[in-house]
């Protein structure tokens, strides 16, 4: 267990020592890698190895996972397929193991008392969570392999020993088969190093994998991460794009007019680009989860400004004021309710958006808790966005009301013209 923050080096730096530290240990695999909150999602990339020929699988996976250590924005990579070793079989002749009363699921539980136990129950101590396994074995000393061909098995004839009626054959160790749709399947994964994106390195991925001259039997399918983030931008973009339609819907219900409502979206829309200059402006990636809902939580806030703005519009208009003095007021009149909202707003964000941690108890102020990370895109996206959308609520939008206006004039008079002429 790592100690507080404030009180090491940054957690990057620690697992970059353990690496160099143990790099040159031969014969082990070493996975170092940071704690992640929520249910585990596996290596950031898995290449998946499938085809009808089951003996290609090995050699092109031997051949891929090299391929992606010798990748400098790798990191932990590691395959399922088969590692050298030798497993013992028991050869069982049934005829004999009959005579003495004898079945393999006796023997089986002989045999665990000589490996990891035999399991008679579960217990669960106060200050722990898990429950613990309670098991029976032999003392170590005995627990060797040369005792698997003296084990005695306690029959209803009495202590047989198992050479009697088991023959012990070492054959070739045999790793666990997975299969995906009827074909088996080995995949190759890693965990993305510091300071790479899987969104840039995943093109060149897929560029250089044809250059290894795999087997053509062999097909190839990459998974993890891009997957997820492709399911969750699937998902955030359908959401905002209902967010929309019901924004779209209310708006006309109420203004009864499609030209104002359209404005009042398009700012939203617009707004997007404030998101991105923000976040390119704090040198943030574009996080499809945390950046996807700051920009939907973005929408309900630029609405707002934009209903204040065309709202008092209507109202001056309806009392009989001109189409361009009432665009003047109400941009004299709205300035200051819409600026505190964005002014206010941009301010509760900041601390957040500079990754500052307030701790009421101790009196203390931190930064760049590790904790801020998952808030800061959010705070960014919502806070450049909304400063880029209040320009164009102040700007743009009476602009565009005024143009609304005037083509809405233009078209009435040559309207009128064509009926003279007629």
């Amino acid at each position: 267990n790592l100690q507080d923050w404030q009180d090491r080096r940054s957690a990057n730096e620690i697992i970059a020592d353990i690496q160099q530290r143990t790099k040159d240990l031969p014969g082990v695999e070493i996975e170092i890698k940071k704690d992640q909150a929520g249910p585990p999602t596996g290596k950031d990339i898995q290449v998946e190895i499938s085809s009808r020929y089951p003996e290609l699988l090995q050699q092109q996976t031997d051949k891929i996972h090299q391929f992606l250590v010798q990748k400098p924005y790798f990191m932990n990579v590691e395959d399922d397929g088969e590692k050298p070793g030798i497993e013992w079989q028991f050869q069982i002749n049934r005829a004999d193991a009959a005579r003495y009363s004898a079945d393999a699921t006796l023997l089986g539980s002989s045999v665990q008392f000589l490996t990891n136990g035999l399991m008679l129950g579960t217990y669960r101590p106060d200050d722990v969570d898990d429950e613990l396994d309670i098991r029976v074995r032999y003392p170590e000393q005995e627990r060797t392999l040369s005792k698997l061909s003296e084990l005695r098995l306690q029959t209803s004839s009495g202590q047989v020993p198992v050479s009697h009626f088991v023959t012990l054959l070492p054959t070739a160790k045999q790793s666990s088969i997975k299969k995906v749709d009827s074909r088996i399947v080995m995949t190759v994964g890693a965990d993305m190093a510091e300071g790479y994106n899987l969104s840039l390195v995943l093109p060149e991925l897929r560029e250089e994998l044809p250059s290894l001259d795999l087997d053509p039997r062999v097909r190839l399918k990459l998974r993890g991460q891009n997957e997820d983030q492709q399911e969750a931008q699937a998902f955030l973009k359908n959401a905002f794009m209902v967010a929309l339609a019901v924004m779209a819907l209310i708006l006309v219900l109420q203004f009864n007019s499609f030209y104002q409502s359209f404005l009042i979206l398009s700012a939203v829309v617009f707004s997007t680009a404030g998101v991105f200059i923000g976040l390119f402006l704090s040198q943030s990636a574009f996080g499809i989860v945390m950046s996807g809902i700051g920009v939907i939580a973005l929408a309900g806030i630029v609405v707002n400004n934009n209903i204040v703005l065309i709202d008092t519009y209507n109202i001056l208009k309806g009392k009989g004021l001109s189409s361009k003095e009432a665009i003047l007021r109400t941009g004299a009149q709205r300035i200051r309710p819409v600026l505190l909202t964005t002014v206010t707003t941009i301010l509760g964000l900041m601390p957040m958006v500079l990754k500052i941690n307030l701790d009421f108890f101790a009196r203390g102020i931190e930064f760049g808790a590790p904790s801020t990370q998952w808030w800061a895109q959010l705070a960014t996206a919502i806070a450049g966005g909304l400063t880029f959308a209040t320009v164009l609520t102040l700007i743009l939008t009476p602009c565009l009301l005024m143009i609304g206006v005037n083509c809405s004039a233009w078209f009435e008079a040559s309207f009128q013209k064509k009926r003279v002429e007629n």
